[in-house]
């Protein structure tokens, strides 16, 4: 949720937009400050911020982004099996695919029964004794080359929106044979044909990306002495639990969009803790989603969301139960909306603690 000022906001950022009651009557009693969560010389990635959020070196445990929602999505590696996000992607234009255009790197936000169909149909026609194709999530997949190679250099496709991908294409023969070949496989198939007669953009490509090997997170219980859950829809920041040992919630109805179910994150969260756990990480992929996606309304109403139905019921009901807390607020990363991608950019947080309420002179988070 962190960005830049939007002359769309009157030269105001999306936090300075939004109202959001509970967040900022906490910064008038709680630490502020500027964090870099993302090492140097490494991508600003979803991956390696959130796992230096919650304390871990990335620099030293990190292995890839796939690795991590491979083991979400159940997929048990071998320590020389290599795994890929493979996006479903729209690609516009005429002529050969090198000269093709990167038009949503979500292929609309494609649905997960259509999107299942669509890998199902890759599966049949790409796989082979080294490579298998398994499901995820909407647009999210995955694809694990068995003694694949790593160090490729691939580039995520939210990272190319709007923009023609021949100088962006991998290196690797084998793999841009599979995503040419894929094209072949999906441009015409029945769900994209359907798609583009209700006027959705069809998933007519894969894109494959974010390589990696076995991930080497330590157990977060061992590290810290804390029992801790995760709550996200998102399945790069169940992996990143799972790794950690960490409870994974499944709330229904949350979706990584500005549809997701804001009020179960938030009850969920307050009961997890109730419940005896010591720490709830909450994940909102929401105002990420709307960064990418250039939707500035969207953004200030995703922060709003999360003041509303998150934040201040949690408040309402650790007062209500008398309990002493801590709370974080604090974007993984920033994804400005000029910009519509990730960037390494120090992120602002905001520390309160019901224990140590000192007045910080400042009367908003942003």
């Amino acid at each position: 949720m962190a960005d830049y000022p939007l002359e769309a906001l009157g030269g105001r950022t999306p936090l300075e937009a939004a109202e959001k009651p509970n967040i900022d009557g906490l910064a008038q009693y709680g630490e502020l400050g500027m964090v870099k969560t993302v090492p140097n010389g490494m991508k600003p990635g979803s991956d390696v911020a959130n796992l230096a959020a919650m304390g871990y070196d990335p620099a030293s445990c990190y292995t890839g982004r796939s690795p991590l929602e491979a083991v979400s999505i159940g997929i048990n590696m071998s320590d020389t099996d290599v795994a890929f996000r493979c996006n479903l992607v729209t690609l516009s234009g005429e002529g050969p695919y090198e000269d093709k255009v990167m038009a949503d790197y979500s292929a609309g936000e494609i649905t997960t029964a259509e999107a299942s169909e669509l890998i199902q149909a890759i599966a049949q026609e790409l796989s082979t004794d080294e490579l298998v194709f398994y499901p995820g999530i909407s647009y999210r997949h995955c694809m694990i080359w068995h003694k694949g190679p790593v160090g490729l250099d691939l580039t995520p496709p939210h990272d190319i929106s709007d923009r023609r991908i021949t100088q962006y294409l991998p290196g690797n023969e084998m793999i841009l044979d599979l995503m040419c070949r894929s094209f072949h496989v999906l441009d015409r198939h029945p769900v994209n044909e359907a798609r583009r007669a209700k006027g959705l953009n069809p998933a007519n490509s894969i894109w494959l990306w974010g390589e990696g090997t076995s991930p080497g997170v330590t157990g977060f219980e061992k590290a810290y002495g804390v029992k801790a859950s995760v709550i996200s829809a998102v399945d790069l920041i169940k992996g990143i639990g799972i790794c950690a040992g960490m409870k994974v919630i499944e709330v229904e109805g949350a979706t990584g969009n500005l549809d997701t179910n804001f009020k179960g994150k938030g009850q969920a969260a307050l009961e997890t803790l109730l419940e005896g756990q010591d720490l709830v990480y909450i994940h909102v992929e929401a105002p990420d989603e709307c960064g990418h996606h250039g939707d500035v309304e969207g953004k200030v109403r995703a922060i709003e969301r999360i003041d509303q139905d998150i934040v201040g019921p949690l408040l309402d009901g650790l007062a209500k139960a008398g309990e002493e807390y801590s709370i974080l607020v604090m974007p993984d990363h920033p994804t400005p909306l000029s910009l519509k991608t990730h960037i390494a950019d120090p992120v602002p947080y905001l520390l309160y603690r019901s224990t140590d309420r000192q007045a910080s002179g400042i009367n908003s988070y942003t």
